[in-house]
């Protein structure tokens, strides 16, 4: 049998024999709290958020990697399950800073969410604290160790999605932390600075350095486009602040690129804004560059191609292709070197 029927808060739900019990919640809309599941990545039962009760079973389960069964009646509601959930929250709060009017995931961050949504609005549990030091020293990435809950999540994607297991969980007990093997910076790691980290943790603890200080998660506009530096076509979703780009993250539902980006595509976007940058096109006159229209621009172009094949032969002329197009603009390009100059002098930059 390839379908299971089981019961969630009194919904019958038929799904598949090897879902789990938060995919079945899910499949019926009801909403189960989480920090370290995400569908693209394998479950780890870390934070224990999800726990739901389970009729028969004699402690609570973590719904994300507890598989369904024929019949199961599972509640996610419960007084036990509530009381549960805000232990845990007590428990990560005891060695969080409070610090949601200006960290910089204010808005967006789960564990404020759910600190609201269960009311937790300090910890009763008093000991020690870790106060590390905020890590700017690679180019990209903020790591503020004194946000991290230890989810996972970064682990995860960094070893199976990019698999490149640049980082881990280092130390033991309470000194426990994500790191690069012996706790070197990540470029001493085996890291490309994808940033998948940054997108998948669900607090501060990983941030984009592009985006200190420069406004709240609800004052951003998301424009959605695509990536300029190949012709993959990966889709970005730029988050805007006053006409300027503050960061960039990926829908992980595109059919391109899942949410996954490059370290060009997630943070190289400083060229937008840059003041060298060219936004019309030029032309040289009495050895000065001056601004110029599309239409005389391209009419000089095609004059002086004429020209030259006029001259000297077709080929005499050579055209280099772009990773930077798609394949239908490097396929018009070498037509037009093949047909309207008559030359197979083409080449493309990403061929050797």
């Amino acid at each position: 049998m390839d379908k299971v029927t089981l019961n969630i808060d009194g919904k019958r739900i038929t799904v598949s024999k090897d879902a789990t019990v938060f995919q079945a919640a899910k499949a019926a809309e009801i909403s189960i709290p989480h920090l370290c599941y995400r569908d693209d990545l394998k479950p780890t039962g870390a934070c224990r958020m999800c726990l739901v009760e389970v009729e028969g079973a004699r402690t609570l389960v973590p719904s994300c990697s507890y598989p369904v069964s024929q019949g199961m009646v599972v509640r996610t509601d419960t007084p036990r399950v509530m009381k549960a959930r805000k232990l845990i929250l007590e428990l990560l709060l005891s060695d969080h800073p409070f610090a949601c009017m200006t960290c910089e995931k204010s808005g967006s961050c789960k564990l404020e969410d759910y600190a609201y949504k269960y009311g937790v609005r300090s910890s009763p549990y008093d000991g020690e604290q870790h106060h590390y030091p905020i890590d700017i020293s690679n180019p990209f990435i903020g790591r503020d160790y004194n946000k991290c809950i230890l989810c996972g999540r970064c682990v995860s994607a960094c070893n199976e999605v990019q698999r490149w297991e640049a980082i881990d969980f280092i130390g033991r007990g309470f000194s426990t932390k994500v790191g690069t093997a012996y706790d070197r910076g990540l470029q001493e790691s085996p890291c490309v600075f994808c940033g998948q980290c940054v997108e998948v943790c669900p607090v501060g603890a990983l941030v984009p350095l592009s985006r200190l200080g420069k406004g709240r998660e609800w004052e951003f506009e998301k424009v959605e486009t695509v990536c300029s530096y190949c012709g993959v076509g990966c889709n970005l979703t730029l988050h805007v602040k006053n006409d300027a780009i503050v960061k960039v993250t990926s829908d992980r539902h595109s059919p391109v690129n899942k949410g996954k980006l490059c370290v060009k595509g997630r943070f190289g976007f400083d060229y937008v804004h840059h003041p060298d940058r060219l936004t019309y096109p030029m032309i040289r006159e009495n050895g000065k560059l001056k601004r110029a229209s599309w239409n005389k621009a391209l009419n000089l172009v095609a004059t002086k191609l004429a020209e030259i094949k006029g001259k000297h032969g077709p080929d005499s002329i050579t055209f280099l292709a772009s990773a930077k197009c798609t394949n239908e603009e490097n396929y018009l390009l070498q037509k037009f070197a093949r047909t309207v100059i008559g030359t197979n002098n083409i080449d493309h930059c990403a061929r050797l």
